[in-house]
């Protein structure tokens, strides 16, 4: 198995983590008291939970002050961590992993908690994420077809850890292979570039 070109067991992990952002639910509940957004966001780099000795470079800020504006969360830098609303914690983490000039950046199952108009909203800001020049690879974990965007283009199909199906979302994301994969009857739709479902 190979990442970011470098085969497991012939790489040191600890190199190769410097490479990946990561943003979960574990992560998120780390930062609920005690750290303002913007701490958060310039602890990245470091891999620490907020800032305790470690001193983030003049371009760090300056990068994290474009974040807030590309995250768009600008005005929230002061606010403590857990008094943000779940999605707002969601992109500061998101900003978080970024400043440290990831190549791949997981995102697993990052809509958990959210309501329907927090969710959508959280999926737009990802979408003008991905316009950026230096956006990284994204990797998105999760169990709702619905939440995948137009701007990714293959899925990986999983049952009970076994791939169903992979390659162009396209080819991926139909009524046959989600119903393999959920053991149930599925019809889905494609509609502006994302995929519906509902019970055939």
């Amino acid at each position: 198995m190979e990442v970011l070109g470098k085969k497991f067991g012939s790489f040191d992990l600890r190199e190769l983590r410097k490479e990946i952002g990561w943003v979960s639910l574990d992560i998120q509940y780390e930062f609920q008291r005690g750290y303002s957004a913007e701490e958060v966001v310039l602890s990245g780099p470091f891999a620490s939970v907020g800032l305790r000795t470690e001193a983030p470079t003049e371009r760090q800020r300056e990068r994290a002050k474009a974040l807030f504006e590309v995250l768009e969360i600008a005005g929230l830098e002061s606010r403590q961590f857990h008094t943000l609303s779940f999605g707002e914690q969601k992109r500061v983490l998101i900003g978080r992993a970024l400043l440290g000039e990831p190549k791949l950046l997981v995102l697993d199952e990052p809509c958990t908690g959210l309501d329907f108009k927090s969710r959508e909203e959280f999926l737009g800001s990802l979408q003008g994420l991905a316009t950026q020049q230096d956006s990284p690879t994204l990797l998105f974990v999760t169990h709702h077809v619905e939440e995948i965007l137009p701007f990714m283009t293959h899925a990986l199909l999983l049952k009970k850890g076994e791939i169903v199906a992979s390659g162009e979302k396209s080819e991926v994301l139909t009524s046959k292979h989600l119903s393999e994969a959920l053991d149930l009857q599925i019809a889905v739709q494609e509609a502006n570039g994302r995929y519906w479902t509902s019970v055939a």
